[in-house]
């Protein structure tokens, strides 16, 4: 077992706490989706009410060197909304100004550093830089589930230098997901949607090994119809990976998995909002029209293989929800995953989440990881770096 905060003694001491404050924002800057600062605070309360003092440090976006538009200013105005006190700011990341701030804290108080990734030596886990960002705590602590597949200096440099634990948000994402992966409650089933089937190598070839029923949908389905010697019209396709595809889908076969595909897709002859929602079963699409959600005939079926699931993961929209005419299918089945009695359920990332939220299912399900990338892994069978090289309980 790994050590969480409530194996350390944090009172007095300065804790380091790495978050994933890396929210989307409007054009002026302000935070337009707070969940991931909201999946935070649990920590981040508790550590205060231990009468800690508090440096916070999180990346946000992909800065090329110091870059106003990166800044932490606007996303920590609404963390300190949310977190209800005032928060200090430093204007640099283990410079002048983090060491004088991080001195002059008292139990209970809060300083977040400025975008880890505004440092070269983060993305680097450079030692030196490790060693200064280390330098202003007693203590850390990763609380960002979505870094954690990276071993960068902030996630994986610093806590060999400190005395360390997991957060709240961290351990239970890698206990539930991780259980899922390992030894889940069956009948298994998998949704893997998304555009390309290269992005979801990895975990359809790992989950294959795990899963009893894998269900394909978005825009990677067309690739294994089109193997199959289906006609799928100007819907995209990876032609690079039918072997591929083939080779899943044998792989499947044999160990006696359903593998289900869409037996009818929504199309359009452009892709556009307005574009005109005609179906067509999936593997005779005409020449000038393109898939674009699964169609009615796969929702049900879909439903019909979920209705007596116990597990079920989500990664991955099932057609472009963002166009009203061809978001049908990831509205029908998030809202058949809600509805789903006594299963574990188990939404990745990314759009994933985006569209659980949307269709108002986000207190219906078990679990909606805040790490596209890291819950990725961890269905993928990786091993996540920070989680590898963490403090034991003794």
């Amino acid at each position: 077992m790994k050590n969480t905060i409530k194996d350390i003694d944090l009172k007095g001491k300065r804790v380091l706490l790495r978050v994933d404050f890396n929210c989307p924002q409007f054009e002026d800057g302000k935070v337009s989706d707070a969940t991931r600062i909201n999946e935070a605070l649990p920590t981040i309360k508790y550590i205060l009410e231990q009468g800690a003092k508090l440096i916070i440090c999180s990346h946000l976006g992909r800065p090329k060197g110091i870059d106003a538009k990166f800044s932490l200013k606007p996303v920590i105005a609404k963390f300190s909304e949310l977190l209800g006190k005032p928060v200090a700011f430093a204007d640099d990341v283990a410079g002048p100004d983090s060491i004088k701030k991080a001195k002059a804290l008292k139990a209970g108080e809060v300083l977040v550093l400025e975008n880890l990734r505004f440092e070269k030596g983060e993305e680097a886990n450079d030692p030196d830089f490790a060693k200064k960002l280390a330098s202003l705590a007693d203590i850390y602590v990763n609380d960002a589930f979505g870094t954690a597949h990276r071993a960068h200096a902030s996630t994986y440099g610093v806590p060999q230098l400190l005395p360390n634990a997991v957060g709240f948000l961290m351990g239970k994402e890698a206990e539930i997901i991780g259980k899922a992966v390992e030894n889940p409650a069956r009948p298994f089933v998998a949704i893997i949607g998304g555009s390309k089937i290269k992005d979801k190598i990895a975990v359809i070839n790992n989950l294959i090994d795990v899963v009893d029923t894998m269900l394909i949908g978005g825009g990677l389905a067309y690739t294994f119809i089109k193997a199959n010697g289906g006609k799928i019209g100007t819907s995209i396709c990876d032609d690079e990976s039918l072997q591929l595809a083939k080779d899943l889908m044998a792989k499947a076969k044999k160990k006696g998995i359903k593998f289900v595909l869409p037996v009818d897709t929504g199309c359009a002859t452009e892709f556009k909002m307005e574009a005109k929602r005609v179906e067509f079963p999936s593997d005779k699409i005409p020449d000038n029209y393109g898939g674009f959600d699964i169609g009615k005939k796969t929702i049900e079926l879909f439903k019909k293989e979920l209705k007596n699931a116990k597990t079920v993961t989500l990664n991955g929209i099932l057609g472009v929800f963002e166009f009203d005419n061809f978001q049908l299918g990831t509205k029908e089945i998030a809202e058949a995953i809600a509805s789903l009695k006594g299963a574990t359920t188990i939404i990745g990332g990314g759009d994933s989440a985006a569209a659980i939220v949307k269709y108002g299912c986000a207190d219906k399900v078990t679990h909606i990881s805040t790490g596209g990338g890291a819950s990725l892994a961890l269905l993928e069978g990786e091993k996540l770096p920070y989680v590898e090289i963490m403090s034991e309980k003794k």
